[in-house]
């Protein structure tokens, strides 16, 4: 799908990062010598340009290939590299301080400050160094450092006719191609101004690229501060929005504090970006995760992003000047095959789970379970938002686009114009937008009509009432409401909550049998069960259309039965009374194996009465990696460290406690239905990830019995409310359904 088309922000839509920095990630050709001086002692004029900023040095203007190095205040030269071919060298991760100098081609600069993430620029650089920002149209935000971001300024109307209530888009697509701008219609369409900002090192921003290191946060609040100065700006405070990358960027530049700041509207989004989604389980995510990062990537190369150039050519030497540093951005291929486990020095600051705890503003939070692109993990960050005044969060199954389905939409742009807009709730418009938005994205128009709940309240009334509900919203069987298409994202019921995770939970545990059972009674068979780990025996995956299908009411799946010996099943009996799960799952297992290593993969499934059977949730783990997070973990949750150093081959000859995370979701097992738990390796059990395992063929052996009590637990949920009939098989969106084939040891 061209990005030039309608949404293009659905087409790829997911952040991640892995990096390893060593103080030269700049360039691959970066070298430390902590005990070399300089051999230029006079401070001169440099012919070369000089850009200082957070924690960097960008120097422009070099002769391709010359020696350039960074001088440390102490007169030692820190690090040394070759300007690229475009006669750049960028300097990351340096030590805040004055009196840094750049030496190159014979000349030395005088004395530079490198700044510390902790400065915080004078609100002059938001109030007079913003020429390039116009009042609607295509201009530049100037961040602390001197850099410009391409922006894209969209009214609802005259700016004299202001001010707006404002919502910003900050990403590394193209938010600010004014080409590219059906976005915003959902924002001016409820009297918004909508802004989109390309992130530094994209489109035409200036700067060198890589996900979401300290400057591009830092970029943010620059971003929302000058934006909020402007005469248009209702209130000048601003909010944020945006699904996937430009949603999960939110929660990086909330975490700085802008003061400005109004509130986030994070949807589709990630917890963490080493563990839930690029090495899921400590397995690496070589599908969506890794091909993402190879498209993203080549974009922001200089030019990589076409509207850029024809801007350049157009005569936007600003644009032109922005693609200089390009060259200097990082290999992030490389630097995610060089961190196969997790070193929270370099990951913690990637993972939003342990910074959200920063954000002061109100959040409202939406995504699916079965996410096929950011993988539907975020939900365990939601305990996390302790500084947050409110936490809106709704929760449903289903895919990427889920969190912008319109039964998803009236919380949003509720949410939206009480915090953002400061008036009464109207969604009017949405019942105007959703047939065509229906039609682009999900392939249906019809869908049940938004209402305007707040009519005839004052202001302060619909906030209140809005403040005073159950602010963890679920929805479920997305796609089985039997009064629209199947497929169609309208939920078969919902549920609310006053928190996550869900009070009323309990933990049950069945434990696994030798006869394939899933038994909350005395064991009939213990022993032990055995299987072939062999990920080619099954597809990779369980769809083979383009990303954009896959969100389709009539979306089709193939996803295969365990092949004989290739995997374990087991099932409980058929349920004597709903059962609804809602939150993560823990599936804890004895296990040995022919290989030092295996790569193990679970999936839970319902087994109806009528024979077939649908998808509900996996979780995977490479089982050198088991080691726990103690404090991390519960009953309910595995954490593991996935550090080197608590890296371990499996014993031979003897079990090993293996406990592996059921990703969460909610579903409901209708009585007569049973729960399925299977186990093999990883594959066909995901829609586009796919996996780099290490399982080539070795016997691996769960064992079940008293000394060894393999066993699946599941967070039990009372509903108030029964469920409703069930949907029909297939219909539920994210969950395919077949026929239920018993695996080869009974299950």
């Amino acid at each position: 799908m061209s990005s030039r088309r309608l949404l293009p922000f659905l087409v790829v839509s997911m952040v991640f990062a892995s990096c390893s920095d060593d103080g030269s990630s700049g360039a691959p050709t970066t070298t430390a010598d902590d005990s070399t001086t300089a051999s230029v002692a006079t401070d001169v004029d440099t012919s070369f340009r000089l850009q200082p900023g957070v924690q960097q040095i960008a120097v422009l203007g070099l002769a391709p290939a010359a020696d350039v190095r960074a001088i440390a205040p102490d007169g030692s030269v820190a690090v040394t590299q070759q300007a690229d071919e475009q006669g750049a060298a960028l300097f990351r991760e340096l030590l805040p301080a004055e009196g840094w100098r750049i030496e190159a081609e014979g000349e030395r600069s005088g004395p530079i400050t490198v700044a510390s993430p902790t400065d915080v620029p004078p609100q002059s650089l938001y109030t007079d160094d913003q020429t390039l920002l116009p009042a609607g149209g295509f201009g530049y935000i100037t961040t602390r450092d001197g850099t410009t971001l391409s922006a894209n300024v969209i009214l609802p109307g005259d700016a004299e006719d202001g001010p707006y209530p404002t919502v910003v888009e900050y990403s590394g697509y193209q938010p600010s191609d004014p080409d590219s701008a059906q976005t915003a219609l959902l924002y001016t369409s409820q009297g918004f101004a909508y802004v989109g900002v390309n992130v530094r090192g994209t489109g035409c921003s200036g700067g060198s690229y890589r996900f979401f290191e300290t400057v591009q946060s830092l970029d943010g609040y620059d971003v929302i501060e000058a934006v909020a100065a402007q005469p248009w700006v209702k209130d000048n405070e601003v909010g944020m929005v945006g699904i996937s990358y430009p949603g999960i960027s939110q929660l990086f530049v909330a975490a700085t504090q802008p003061p400005s700041l109004n509130s986030i509207t994070p949807l589709s989004v990630i917890d963490d970006s080493f563990r839930s989604t690029l090495y899921p389980g400590g397995i690496l995510n070589t599908g969506f995760a890794v091909e993402w990062v190879d498209r993203v990537t080549s974009k922001a190369v200089p030019y990589g992003q076409e509207w850029t150039q024809e801007r350049a050519d157009e005569g936007d030497t600003v644009c032109a000047d922005n693609q200089r540093l390009r060259l200097q951005n990082p290999d992030l291929l490389a630097m995610i095959d060089d961190n196969q486990y997790y070193d929270p020095v370099l990951a913690d600051p990637l993972a939003p789970i342990t910074f959200v705890d920063q954000i002061e503003v109100p959040v409202f939070l939406a995504g699916a379970w079965q996410d096929e692109q950011t993988g539907g993990h975020f939900p365990v960050m939601i305990p996390e938002f302790t500084n947050s005044p409110h936490v809106y969060v709704n929760l449903v199954n289903g895919l990427h686009t889920e969190a912008l389905s319109p039964v998803m939409d009236q919380r949003y742009f509720e949410f939206l114009q009480l915090y953002v807009g400061k008036k009464v709730p109207s969604v009017a418009f949405a019942n105007l937008l959703t047939p065509v938005l229906g039609a682009a994205v999900w392939g249906v128009g019809s869908f049940a009509p938004l209402t305007d709940r707040f009519a005839g309240d004052t202001y302060e009334q619909a906030l209140a009432e809005y403040e005073s509900e159950p602010p963890v919203l679920v929805l479920f069987e997305q796609g089985g409401n039997a009064d629209y298409a199947a497929g169609t994202p309208e939920p078969n019921f919902v549920a609310e909550f006053s928190a996550w995770p869900i009070p009323e939970a309990e933990a049950r545990a069945w434990k696994l049998d030798g006869t394939g059972a899933l038994t909350d009674g005395a064991l009939t068979s213990p022993g032990e069960s055995s299987y072939v780990a062999d990920p080619g025996s099954l597809p990779a995956t369980f769809y083979e259309g383009d990303g954009t299908s896959i969100w389709r009411a009539d979306v089709e799946y193939d996803w295969s039965p365990l092949p004989a010996g290739k995997g374990l099943g087991f099932v409980t009996p058929a349920l004597t009374a709903d059962t609804v799960v809602i939150g993560s799952g823990s599936v804890d297992l004895w296990i040995t194996s022919s290989a030092v290593d295996t790569d193990l993969e679970v999936t839970i499934s319902e087994v109806r009465a009528d024979g077939t059977e649908i998808y509900v949730q996996s979780g995977w783990l490479r089982a050198s990696q088991r080691a726990l997070d103690e404090a991390a973990s519960t009953p309910l949750r595995p954490v593991q460290t996935h550090q080197q150093a608590d890296a371990a081959d499996l014993p031979a000859g003897e079990f090993a406690s293996v406990r592996v995370e059921l990703f969460p979701f909610a579903h409901p097992f209708r009585t007569g239905s049973r729960i399925r738990l299977t186990i093999d390796a990883p594959g066909n059990n995901r829609p586009v990830w796919e996996f780099r395992t290490i399982s080539a063929g070795e016997t691996v052996t769960v064992a079940h019995d008293a000394q060894h009590p393999s066993q699946l637990v599941l967070s039990i949920v009372p509903l108030v409310v029964g469920a409703p009939a069930p949907a029909a098989c297939g219909a539920l969106r994210g969950q395919p359904c077949r026929t239920y084939v018993p695996a080869t040891n009974g299950g």
